[in-house]
């Protein structure tokens, strides 16, 4: 494993990591005993889009397979010093992309959470095809419906599945959504549990897609209510890095 030393976490920062993996993972687990699943039914991604190199390697360090990044540059910076280092994970990438970001983000071969458009789409799609990829992907609704969020409405969600569903290079594995801001007053678990009526409304209208098996959502706060509802992966990260300076 060669990895560059400003990259390589304290003894400190290495410590924290495990304490806050290993707590992570005891809710994941308490939360899936609660709501009569397996563990392994659900995946934790660790968000690392708020700490640098040496604090995404300790998380690796720990334990956590899956890593999740919002901003493209970010994501390109340390997919390729993972890569370099020969370190083996599954990248997501959870925030939203502009389609001109997707050619340089694709080779990668991220899990795209944040398929908002059928635009964004068919530039994925198109990507992935000349790469001779097949590109994992989920559609993202906006549950709360709120014009200063992306995803697609629910409302348009069976239109714009249809037409995603049927390009090439692209496999779609399900929905991701997020609950509203807790100030806004609503029960994150009923919008769980409407993301997952959503997605499973979609394998009842699309056999042919496998059964469309993944539900993105549930974050720091709200992943054991994501959890009771059938999420099978949740995108952490304060909890992650919690006593980090």
């Amino acid at each position: 494993m060669n990895i560059q030393n400003s990259q390589k976490p304290t003894p400190e920062t290495q410590s924290l990591c495990k304490e806050n993996w290993h707590n992570v993972m005891e809710r994941v687990h308490r939360a899936c005993d609660k709501a009569g699943r397996e563990p392994a039914s659900v995946r934790v991604v660790g968000v690392t889009k708020y700490v640098d190199m040496a604090s995404t390697h300790a998380l690796y360090n720990a334990g956590c397979r899956d890593l999740g990044e919002s901003r493209p540059q970010a994501f390109w910076e340390k997919a390729a010093a993972f890569v370099a280092a020969d370190l083996k994970v599954q990248w997501h990438l959870i925030g939203h992309l502009q389609r001109n970001k997707v050619a340089k983000t694709t080779p990668y071969n991220p899990v795209f959470h944040t398929i908002d458009s059928v635009r964004l789409a068919k530039a994925i799609s198109r990507s992935a095809t000349e790469l001779s990829m097949a590109c994992e992907g989920l559609i993202e609704v906006n549950l709360s419906e709120d014009v200063g969020r992306s995803g697609v409405l629910p409302d348009n969600l069976l239109d714009v599945a249809s037409q995603i569903l049927e390009l090439p290079g692209m496999c779609i594995r399900g929905l991701m959504g997020m609950a509203s801001h807790p100030e806004a007053g609503q029960n994150p678990r009923q919008q769980f549990a409407q993301l997952r009526k959503l997605r499973d409304g979609l394998s009842d209208r699309f056999p042919d897609t496998g059964g469309l098996p993944e539900l993105s959502m549930g974050m720091s706060g709200d992943f054991e209510d994501a959890i009771y509802e059938g999420s099978t992966i949740v995108r952490i990260g304060s909890a992650l890095f919690q006593g980090l300076r």
